[in-house]
């Protein structure tokens, strides 16, 4: 009888039981964290798509940043050299975007918002017969111009560009041994540095060549070490939907591998005090 009477009490507790009440062995499973937890994963996936979206419009209006890594614009640029280069200069065209000829094709043609280079600028483009790959020259001529190099000497429409001569190259002084530094004046008044390693070699007689409407002809600073727009057949005049954009300024330069000499990766922070070129740092390119 008691143990009939134990087992009604115990059945009128369990009845009487509050069912919200929870016991220490229970799990709370209410769904709040799993609401929290996509809230947190939305906000991840949002802030990653801005960044994203800010780097892109960044990259493909305003600046991008390149390194040099031959010596066809020395002095004016060395290898290792970390530059940005002005996007929005001469508006945008089919290659300010990231692999934007794969994507426009043919269908982008000419450029928006643009504005015509300067002669002089130093400007990076794709290599109007392999278009993957990006250059950087320097301006010489414009639509319209006649190019023409008589022994070293430049000539634009007939006229010649003046150069003095700055120094000779002893191999100690950042110049090869013998290497001429010029100082080479633009009709327009540019004035800037070029390296003669002799006034006979292959392209330092050219032209006379007239550049077709819409093109651009480019040198290379280091005139007898440069693939430019003399080379007609590999590189040749540029269109002016290939510029990509001016190059402005120097953030970064280390020594790298610059005539031949291992001197570390940028990576080899110990190394930094003799690698770097701490000078060169947020130089303004002329």
């Amino acid at each position: 009888m008691f143990d009939q009477k134990r087992k009604a009490d115990k059945r009128e507790n369990n009845l009487n039981e509050d069912p919200e009440t929870i016991t220490e062995n229970d799990t709370m499973t209410t769904g709040s964290e799993d609401i929290k937890k996509v809230k947190d994963d939305e906000s991840v996936f949002k802030t990653v798509a801005y960044a994203l979206l800010i780097a892109l419009t960044v990259r493909t209006f305003l600046f991008e940043p390149f390194n040099i890594p031959s010596s066809s614009m020395k002095p004016t640029l060395l290898i290792g050299d970390y530059l940005f280069v002005s996007k929005f200069s001469y508006g945008v065209g089919r290659y300010s975007f990231p692999f934007g000829d794969q994507i426009f094709g043919d269908n982008f043609e000419g450029r928006i918002l643009d504005t015509e280079p300067e002669r002089g600028d130093v400007i990076v483009f794709r290599k109007p017969t392999e278009t993957s790959i990006d250059y950087i020259k320097r301006l010489i001529g414009l639509p319209g111009d006649t190019i023409q190099v008589t022994q070293g000497q430049l000539y634009i429409n007939g006229a010649v560009a003046p150069r003095e001569l700055v120094q000779i190259g002893d191999g100690r002084n950042g110049i090869p041994l013998n290497v001429k530094e010029y100082e080479e004046t633009l009709p327009n008044g540019v004035k800037h540095l070029i390296w003669e390693r002799s006034d006979h070699a292959r392209l330092d007689n050219f032209g006379p060549y007239l550049i077709p409407n819409g093109y651009y002809f480019f040198m290379g600073d280091n005139r007898d070490n440069s693939a430019d727009s003399r080379e007609l057949n590999s590189v040749g005049p540029v269109p002016y939907e290939n510029l990509i954009g001016r190059a402005d300024v120097l953030f970064f330069s280390h020594r790298g591998d610059d005539n031949g000499e291992n001197v570390g990766d940028w990576w080899e922070v110990w190394k930094w005090p003799t690698m770097i070129r701490f000078g060169r740092i947020f130089n303004v390119i002329n």
